[in-house]
């Protein structure tokens, strides 16, 4: 069995059409994340952690796409390091939309956003209202968003941190 034999066929086509081969880490960590086990990724720049952190839980929205509890939190110690995520993510989740539909496939929407303390009014409310599959915030917007029962429901549905 390899690393990717557990996500659903058109995921691993585009993996390979795409990334690659998997890394190490993720050849290790992917097991345990589809298992179902608690998992710490730690490893070196480019060493394919985003997606090692993020490929298993886009499988389960991909192949759930009727279950609203498959939600994402990232919670990254740097706003920078948000915005970094968020990019490493949308190049990917694009290629995976075109890639399922040339192939009469359904790719659900998925929306990843940012929250920190540099992120506009107007786009906390649109994250209140609809909340991302995929959110990403610091520790510090994290804390606020717990005191607050607004904040509380954008984190409703969450399956993995």
């Amino acid at each position: 069995m390899t690393a990717l034999d557990r996500f659903h066929p058109l995921l691993r086509q585009w993996f390979g059409q795409f990334v690659g081969t998997p890394t190490d880490i993720q050849t290790k960590a992917w097991p345990e994340i589809s298992g179902g086990y608690h998992v710490l990724v730690t490893a070196p720049t480019g060493s394919g952690k985003t997606l090692t952190a993020f490929l298993w839980a886009v499988n389960n929205l991909i192949t759930n796409p009727e279950r609203e509890a498959r939600r994402i939190l990232y919670i990254s110690p740097l706003k920078a390091l948000n915005n970094d995520i968020q990019r490493n993510l949308t190049t990917p989740l694009q290629q995976l939309r075109e890639f399922f539909t040339a192939a009469g496939e359904i790719f659900p929407d998925i929306h990843v956003a940012v929250r920190s303390g540099d992120t506009d009014p107007s786009e906390r409310r649109r994250i209140v209202r609809h909340p991302p599959e995929i959110f990403i915030t610091t520790p510090e917007s994290l804390n606020i968003m717990l005191s607050s029962k607004s904040g509380r429901r954008v984190l409703e549905g969450i399956s993995t941190v």
